[in-house]
């Protein structure tokens, strides 16, 4: 990718040095379950480094040898100094003690900083964490990729100064304890001479090549605020996560046993043919030879719709249900953080700072905590349920937990957020951004009556006989489907008041038909009943206007999801009453695909959208938020058609590649990223308040505070609901709870 070189005032500061580091270490325990773990058993033996654009030096700490990088392609190396046994270099010390010298490396915040905490105690101690930069959080910041390598492609660096893909094997000989089938022991200085002077090599050129890339990087989202933001995420991420590993080692104890219990279960319905029903290919394969029934795959969903069809026999249906409970994934999560736990019972580096490449949100790592399921047991719902998930804590500690659940599966991954807990004489306080998206996109469109709804349901004029808050205005799900079919507010049921939630998630960013179905199936909305009931309130013109489409996409041979003609029709009409009562949100994306196009065929011209700012110079497109903050979209592209395309990570795929866009995914990318804006301007007064954030997962705030009354869950609500200066006139609210055990509230 070509780049336009970034203007002087977008660049770090140049009062400031860069001093640049990478070290190549080594610990018997493997990286993959996480590095603060990895860290802790942890060695340096390379530690390359330069200052500025000066020569690269590679300081041997199994020799006592600094080495410098010569460029000469027959000599690369020569001996530049022998210290004294323990001895670091003059240029590390001075480069530590020197406060107008920052420290760049690569991937160093959720790598080479954590070992260097333990394996280099007075370095970590030397350079504090405002001085501290990284170039893959750079790359992160504007929508690049964050692996070396990719990033030196990409930015075109010369393959001079690029990554040395011979460091994979040498990083496999050196940094990783043998395999066990091998008989040789670790590979040292020693033992491989020839291959250890390449690695001091490819040590140095990383230097290079980080060097290299970062200098053709931007600097936009990487400065200011958004690198406090990044220091403060990196004290949450060195600080982690209480977890209860009693819970987690019962439950993974729990899970062994019933996946036991299913084998045997499986192979008495089979007889013996199928040994287990994870056994996928075999249990297809039994399924159409005993049954007859060719199931087109394993997922859930199909599992789901054929597991409560009394027209199938009842051997079918339960070897369809035990494959539902065998299948369980999340159980897994178990495992990942008893293997990554610190020694002090805490999980670390569970966040990734702008790990969505489109919109700066934090990405999960290790643990996932972005991604934890939705707990459910049964049909219960709320109070009921969390009560049953409370029962089923205490009786997967016991080991009894097959006594009281009939799916331990289903137990165990609605538990799983339990294993978050609060540390001895602390308590969790957690709050969340209420309909924060939802509040955002209105905003930003300009949508004045949902923004005027949205203020009077936050505002609450008495409480009812039973204790209960009276609010001035409706619940927005109820408002959605009310103003969509033209019905008061009132009459709405509980019914009609999914369909408004599932509205409002799946219809927000232009939607159709199949963004409907995808929600619903999310929250177990059955659309052919759905259908049934909702079919004869449709006001006839929205219906004529449904039935044109759905003859359109026959004729176009275009998809139907395999539903029926009734529940297209009224997905559809849902999908045009929406937006007729959106008209600013429907313009906004017109409008905001429209600056796009006009601002990548017109480099250097600002185009106003809303409050948003679009503009391209050279490969690189941005929108800036109403934050200040800017999205990034490399290497942009208008086609004949007038299609909208940049060069971006593959959300699928993982490989750089071009991408397609249009005005309701652009919407979407700049509505969840405004949002996370909020979400990041009150995190640093909440830590101030005394209240230390463990994790953020989507517009949740978890934190750890005293166990006393004065930090409580309404405090922190407040502080998280407060306005940014940039955000005026946008509705906020935030509602949470404080317990010892994290939950879904």
């Amino acid at each position: 990718m070509s780049t336009a070189t970034p203007s002087s005032a977008a660049n770090d500061t140049r009062s400031a040095q860069r001093f640049w580091w990478d070290k190549e270490t080594y610990s018997p325990v493997p990286l993959k379950h996480g590095t603060h773990i990895y860290a802790e058993s942890a060695e340096v033996m390379l530690f390359a480094y330069a200052l500025e654009d000066g020569d690269v030096f590679v300081w041997d700490r199994t020799a006592d040898e600094v080495w410098r990088l010569t460029g000469n392609e027959d000599d690369p190396i020569e001996l530049a100094e022998t210290l004294e046994p323990g001895a670091v270099p003059v240029a590390v010390l001075e480069a530590a003690d020197e406060p107008d010298v920052h420290w760049w490396g690569h991937n160093t915040g959720m790598f080479d900083w954590v070992v260097t905490s333990h394996a280099l105690p007075w370095l970590a101690r030397m350079v504090p964490q405002e001085r501290r930069r990284d170039t893959m959080v750079q790359a992160y910041c504007h929508s690049l990729p964050g692996a070396l390598g990719a990033l030196c492609e990409v930015m075109t660096v010369d393959a001079a100064d690029a990554k040395d893909k011979r460091g994979k094997e040498l990083i496999q000989l050196f940094c990783k304890p043998p395999a066990k089938n091998l008989k040789r022991g670790r590979a040292t200085r020693e033992t491989h001479p020839v291959e250890w002077r390449e690695f001091i090599i490819y040590a140095g050129k990383d230097i290079t090549s980080m060097r290299a890339a970062s200098k053709k990087m931007p600097m936009w989202n990487y400065a200011g605020d958004e690198l406090a933001l990044w220091h403060l995420d990196q004290t949450i991420n060195m600080r982690g996560v209480a977890m209860d590993l009693d819970l987690a080692e019962a439950a993974v104890a729990a899970v062994d046993r019933a996946q036991v219990d299913l084998a045997h279960r499986t192979q008495e319905l089979t007889d013996g043919e199928v040994e287990s029903a994870r056994k996928r290919d075999k249990l297809l394969a039994y399924l159409l030879a005993e049954f007859g029934v060719d199931l087109p795959d394993m997922q859930k969903s199909t599992l789901e719709r054929r597991v409560d069809d009394a027209n199938l026999p009842w051997a079918l249906r339960e070897l369809l249900a035990i494959r539902l409970q065998a299948s369980t994934t999340s159980t897994s999560k178990y495992k990942t953080l008893l293997r990554g736990a610190s020694s002090d019972g805490r999980l670390r580096g569970t966040l990734q700072f702008c790990g969505a490449a489109r919109t700066g949100r934090w990405a999960g790592r290790l643990f996932q905590p972005q991604n934890l399921p939705r707990p459910a047991i049964g049909d219960l719902r709320d109070e009921a349920l969390q009560e049953a998930i409370d029962q089923g804590i205490d009786a997967l500690k016991l080991g009894v937990a097959d006594l009281i659940a009939d799916n331990v599966m289903e137990l165990t991954s609605a538990a799983i957020r339990g294993c978050i807990v609060a540390p001895p004489g602390k308590k969790l306080v957690v709050a969340d951004l209420s309909n924060i998206e939802g509040r955002m996109l209105a905003w930003l469109a300009g949508e004045d009556w949902k923004l005027q709804a949205f203020r009077d349901y936050d505002t609450i004029i008495g409480v009812d006989a039973k204790g209960k808050e009276i609010r001035k205005g409706h619940d927005l799900y109820v408002l959605a489907y009310a103003k969509a079919f033209g019905v008061k507010p009132e009459d709405v049921d509980k019914f009609m008041r999914q369909i408004g939630k599932v509205m409002e998630l799946a219809l927000g960013y232009e939607g159709g038909v199949g963004a409907f179905l995808t929600f619903a199936a999310a929250y177990n909305i059955d659309l052919e009943d759905m259908a049934e009931k909702a079919f004869d309130s449709i006001p006839a013109e929205i219906m004529d206007e449904a039935r044109g489409m759905y003859e359109w996409t026959l004729k176009k041979r275009r998809s139907t999801f395999g539903l029926s003609e009734r529940a297209w029709l009224v997905c559809e009409s849902f999908k045009r009453s929406w937006r007729y009562a959106h008209p600013e949100v429907a313009g906004f994306w017109k409008d905001l695909g429209a600056a796009v196009v006009d601002a990548t065929q017109y480099p250097g011209k600002t185009f106003t959208c809303r409050r948003l700012k679009v503009r391209r110079d050279g490969a690189w497109l941005r929108i800036r938020l109403p934050s200040g903050r800017y999205l990034c979209y490399p290497a942009p592209q208008v086609d004949d058609r007038g299609q909208f395309s940049y060069m971006g990570v593959n959300q699928y795929s993982r490989k750089w590649s071009r991408i397609k866009s249009y005005g309701g995914k652009l919407v979407e990318n700049v509505t969840q990223a405004a949002s996370r804006d909020v979400l990041g301007s009150s995190m640093p007064t909440i830590e101030r308040s005394g209240y230390e954030i463990v994790l953020t997962v989507h517009d949740e705030d978890i934190t750890e505070a005293p166990d006393s009354p004065e930090y409580n869950a309404d405090h922190l609500a407040q502080l998280m609901s407060t306005n940014p200066v940039w955000a005026q006139g946008l509705p906020l609210a935030a509602a949470g709870f404080e317990s010892y055990r994290y939950r879904k509230e």
